[in-house]
C-alpha cells in the first residue's frame, strides 16, 4: 500500500468540482435584481384583476342546428356568417364542432368571460346537499332495470307503428296516383262496344 507522503503535493485527484464562491454571489444578485425590476414593472400596469372561478354553462351548446345545410360563403361577409362556428365573446370563428368545443372550454375564451381555469372548492354542506338532491330525484323517478327494458320496448312498438303509418300513407297516395291515371268510362258504352275495360293492368 503506498503512503500519502508519496503522492506529489498540489495534485487533485478527488474529482470534485470546485465552485467559485464569488460567481455564484453575483449571479444570485443580478437574479434577485431582474426579479425586484418585474415586480415593479408589473405594480406600475395597475393592480391584479381578482377572477372568478369556473362554473357550469347554464345554455345549451348548438353543435347540430347546421347539420346538413349548405352555406354560400363570401370573403366579405362577417365573421359571423362565415362557414364555421363563431364565437362572439373572442370575435373569431372555428372551423369545425371539435375545435369549437376546445375553444369555448379553454384559457382564452374563459378569461375573455373573466373566470381563471380553477374550479371553486366545495364545502362538506355543499356536497351533502348535492347528494339530498341526487337522492330525491333517484327516489322520484324509481329508475330500475326493468323500467329500462320497458322503455326500450315502446320505443320500438312505436317505431314499428310509425313505419306502419308511413306504408299505408305510400299506399293511399299511389292508389290515388292510379285513380287519375284511370280514364273514367262509363260501364253502360264500355258494355255496348263490347268490353269491360280499356286493357289497364292497375286495379
Amino acid at each position: 500500500m503506498a503512503q500519502s507522503g508519496n503522492v506529489a503535493a498540489g495534485v487533485d485527484n478527488t474529482f470534485r468540482k470546485k465552485f467559485d464562491r464569488e460567481e455564484y454571489l453575483q449571479r444570485a444578485r443580478e437574479r434577485e435584481d431582474k426579479e425586484a425590476q418585474g415586480k415593479a414593472k408589473s405594480k406600475s400596469r395597475g393592480p391584479i384583476v381578482q377572477r372568478k372561478p369556473l362554473k357550469h354553462r347554464d345554455y345549451e351548446v348548438d353543435l347540430e342546428s347546421r347539420l346538413g345545410k349548405t352555406q354560400v360563403v363570401t370573403p366579405i361577409a362577417p365573421l359571423s356568417q362565415q362557414a364555421g362556428y363563431f364565437c362572439s365573446v373572442c370575435e373569431c370563428v372555428v372551423k369545425d364542432s371539435a375545435n369549437y368545443l376546445d375553444h369555448i372550454n379553454g384559457k382564452k375564451h374563459q378569461r375573455a368571460l373573466g373566470m381563471s381555469m380553477r374550479a371553486e372548492r366545495a364545502t362538506l354542506e355543499q356536497v351533502q346537499q348535492r347528494f339530498e338532491v341526487l337522492k330525491k330525484r333517484k327516489d322520484t323517478e324509481g329508475f330500475s332495470e326493468t323500467d329500462f327494458d320497458e322503455r326500450i320496448l315502446k320505443q320500438q312498438q312505436e317505431e314499428e307503428e310509425r313505419k306502419r303509418l308511413k306504408k299505408e300513407k305510400k299506399k293511399e297516395k299511389k292508389k290515388e296516383k292510379t285513380a287519375e291515371e284511370e280514364p273514367e268510362i262509363d260501364p253502360d258504352i264500355a258494355a255496348m262496344m263490347g268490353f269491360g275495360g280499356f286493357g289497364s293492368s292497375k286495379k
